[in-house]
């Protein structure tokens, strides 16, 4: 039946043109529409009323494909009239997504639904009358402020059948009936309560530059996220959109069940060939964090199926990183523990003629119309001679590979299973010469450690199919793929090739220089694990894929250093300030706090002499208008000392460059003119290497040869890094690597590990970027 026909067909039920429009454009609900009026348009002799319409339209709208065969049974009940409201509909459709093998038991079936039960206006009104009494007291004192909503509820548990327009009615009557009709006091506006300001909490901010708004699903923590995640309850896959049940399936997930106890089950599964990434925080949170907030486990399992690429110090810096985030793996396994198991496996799918050895080369494979294979259709016995002799090292490297018969949702036919590579693995060394692949080895290891949610990010789901074809090919049980959309930072790179390009070319020093965005390299700069933390909860749990401007993630990062790093005074350009008249005869010593806001949290000592150092941004030789702090003609007060300054006399060298000022102060006590600004000092300082970051390429998206013609090695920024000599308060003298301070009025920095016992090394993670006009 074409569109227009359709149109008219589902006008015919009572849908409206727009909307009949809308659902014939649906392959796949029109179709489901079309089977409903075919089956109530035989038993009805009439015309199908509106009523039954719209069930039927619901019925098409929200079953799922697992129970699709039903339909039949579904629309002949709502045109018999047995299922007459979306309440027993949705009930029904339950039931049977939970019973989805086998014949239907008609009696549970309908018990399920309801069917028979009728709920008259009489019982409806009988239980309305025991709520009105029950919260009888709280009706009459807050009258038409109080809340039905929950009186709707349990009229509705109590009586499940119950037409809820006639509850809301009646519930609305008797209100009426104990109150009276509303008076002005009911009517006028509720007084305004006063709101209890919540704590500080890390949030994102927004940017103009990110493909979506932020998810509506998002949340402050981690764990507050994953609470309101809706996935499915461990042993309910078969309730889930695309997943494919057959006769074993049921037996399989009670199995599963037996042996987890229930128990959420997540796995991480990164490559051991690079440094994780920002990205990877997103992935490692979400599996993490999920498993943590349903009582659940997690698995770190080392993708470790590519030989050539893979290296120790990834293996130890990805374990190191998730712990840095706060997540301890129930297991670390590793997908080479079940090499042998996936080669058996490899053979039986031979046997069931579902794999073959295949001698294309790669090039002939890419793309996605490639010449299908002439080996497609090879005899069982002969391709499992030729996988024994690929695993016997009879083959040349690419001159054979086992590929699979199923084709993927992007199109790709026949994907790898196996192929031939003559390195030696870090752990089973010279045992193999043939590897499995990620679309082979991805879905097995997952069924192998009962992974209850196989999570993913959205790239992986035109591999759902394959992955579901996989285990179920093999009669295993079959986990659940759930995908989710990637996180992209801008004005970086998280290929690994390319932070290997940068590295090799000396643009960045390590894989943990500051200006990249991988998680050492965040660590290194200084942001906190719980801010990265708070970052991906911000970013919610949604499919499309986000890109986002690293402004984003700094503020976050500056909320929680806001809270946890202390107050130190660093001046990084200093200027030498004589005080001519240092009202104290030696140096002195002033308690300053650690959290100003919060002087109870600590304090640190600081020593005030007369020279001190201040910053050479916080003297103007030249008056400029809005400019508010040390000039000729205007004081300035310094931070914690109780003094204010006044300009008496400048020194410089012989270039003309100054190099000293000297001043007269006053106390604060005692000034008649409150100064209009406060600046930092330090006095008799030690002094520290600060390296000062900035974004390391000049675009947004230094990839993309539109933005960036030249490619991204043409985009670096030449002031990325930038290194001062800074005068500091010795109070920070025995920091230690990682250790996080607020310099005050410049910035947050944290310990560098290049630190040494003689001299510290401070990062700048992220700057305070004040006004420069302003104190």
């Amino acid at each position: 039946m074409e569109g227009p026909d359709l149109v008219k067909l589902f006008v015919g039920i009572g849908l409206s043109e727009i909307k009949a429009k809308e659902t014939a454009k649906n392959t796949n609900v029109s179709a489901n529409l079309k089977t409903c009026i075919d089956v109530a348009s035989g038993l009805s002799s009439g015309e199908i009323s509106k009523n039954h319409g719209m069930l039927l339209y619901h019925i098409a709208t929200k079953v799922k494909p697992q129970i699709s065969a039903q339909l039949p049974l579904l629309s002949r009940y709502v045109v018999e009239g047995k299922i007459d409201s979306e309440l027993r509909l949705t009930a029904a459709m339950e039931y049977l997504i939970s019973n989805p093998l086998g014949d239907v038991d008609i009696k549970a079936f309908e018990e399920s639904c309801g069917v028979g039960i009728v709920v008259t206006p009489e019982q409806i009104e009988q239980e309305v009358e025991k709520l009105i009494k029950k919260y009888h007291s709280e009706l009459v004192e807050k009258r038409y402020r109080f809340n039905v909503g929950p009186l709707m509820s349990e009229v509705r548990n109590n009586l499940k059948w119950g037409d809820g327009k006639v509850i809301k009615s009646e519930i609305e009557l008797q209100v009426l009936s104990l109150l009276g009709p509303k008076t002005e006091a009911d009517l006028a506006p509720p007084p305004k309560i006063e709101k209890v300001a919540k704590p500080k909490v890390a949030k994102p901010v927004s940017s103009n530059k990110e493909t979506i708004e932020q998810d509506s699903d998002s949340a402050s923590t981690i764990t507050e996220l994953m609470k309101k995640v809706q996935f499915h309850k461990p042993g309910e896959n078969f309730k889930t959109d695309g997943y494919v049940i057959h006769e074993k399936t049921m037996d399989l997930l009670k199995q599963h069940l037996k042996t987890t106890g229930g128990q959420v089950r997540t796995r991480f599964p990164p490559e051991p060939n690079g440094i994780l990434h920002i990205g990877h925080a997103k992935a490692i949170n979400i599996n993490f964090g999920y498993a943590a907030a349903n009582d659940g486990v997690c698995f770190l399992r080392y993708d470790d199926t590519n030989p050539e690429k893979e290296e120790e110090k990834f293996f130890i810096g990805i374990k190191d990183m998730v712990e840095w985030l706060g997540y301890k793996p129930y297991q670390i396994t590793h997908s080479s523990d079940n090499f042998g198991q996936l080669y058996e496996w490899a053979k039986l799918l031979i046997k069931k003629g579902l794999a073959y050895v295949c001698h294309q080369k790669a090039e002939e494979m890419k793309g996605f119309n490639p010449v299908p294979s002439p080996w497609r259709e090879r005899p069982i016995e002969e391709s499992l001679q030729l996988f024994e002799d690929m695993k016997n090292g009879m083959f040349d490297e690419g001159a054979a590979t086992l590929r699979m018969k199923v084709t993927l949702e992007e199109g790709k036919l026949d994907p790898v299973a196996y192929r031939i590579k003559y390195v030696a693995h870090h752990r089973t060394g010279d045992q193999w010469c043939i590897y499995p692949t990620y679309d082979y080895t991805h879905c097995l290891c997952d069924s192998i450690e009962n992974i209850t949610h196989s999570l993913c990010t959205k790239e992986f789901q035109s591999r759902r199919s394959s992955y579901y074809w996989l285990c179920n090919a093999l009669d295993i049980y079959c986990p659940v793929q759930w995908e989710y959309g990637r996180l992209n930072v801008y004005y970086t790179v998280v290929s690994k090739r390319k932070i290997a390009k940068l590295i090799t070319e000396k643009i960045v020093h390590d894989w943990d220089d500051p200006r990249l965005f991988t998680l050492t390299a965040l660590r290194r700069r200084g942001f906190p694990a719980e801010a990265i933390n708070n970052f991906c909860a911000g970013m919610g749990v949604t499919g499309a894929q986000m890109g986002v401007d690293p402004q984003k993630l700094e503020a976050v990062v500056k909320d929680t250093l806001d809270l946890t790093a202390p107050r130190s005074m660093v001046v990084l350009v200093p200027l030498k300030v004589t005080i001519l008249n240092f009202p104290f005869d030696g140096p002195t010593t002033i308690d300053v706090p650690d959290f100003p806001k919060e002087v109870q949290r600590g304090s640190h000592s600081v020593t005030l002499d007369r020279v001190i150092y201040i910053d050479r941004s916080d003297f103007r030789e030249v008056e400029e208008k809005g400019y508010r702090r040390l000039t000729k003609g205007q004081a300035v007060g310094l931070r914690y000392a109780g003094l204010i300054i006044s300009l008496k006399d400048v020194k410089k060298d012989a270039n003309g460059q100054v190099v000293e000022l000297e001043v007269m102060c006053t106390t604060s006590a005692t000034c008649t003119e409150k100064p209009k600004a406060y600046i930092h000092w330090v006095s008799n300082p030690m002094f520290v290497e600060v390296r000062l970051y900035e974004r390391l390429f000049q675009h947004s998206n230094p990839e993309d040869i539109n933005e960036v013609p030249g490619g991204f090695l043409s985009d670096i920024n030449p002031h990325s890094l930038s290194v001062v000599e800074a005068a500091a308060d010795k109070s920070i003298s025995g920091s230690k690597v990682y250790d996080k301070f607020q310099f005050e009025r410049v910035g947050y920095f944290s310990v560098d590990p290049d630190s040494t016992k003689d001299k510290l090394i401070f990062n700048r993670t992220v700057s305070l970027k004040e006004d420069a006009g302003k104190s």
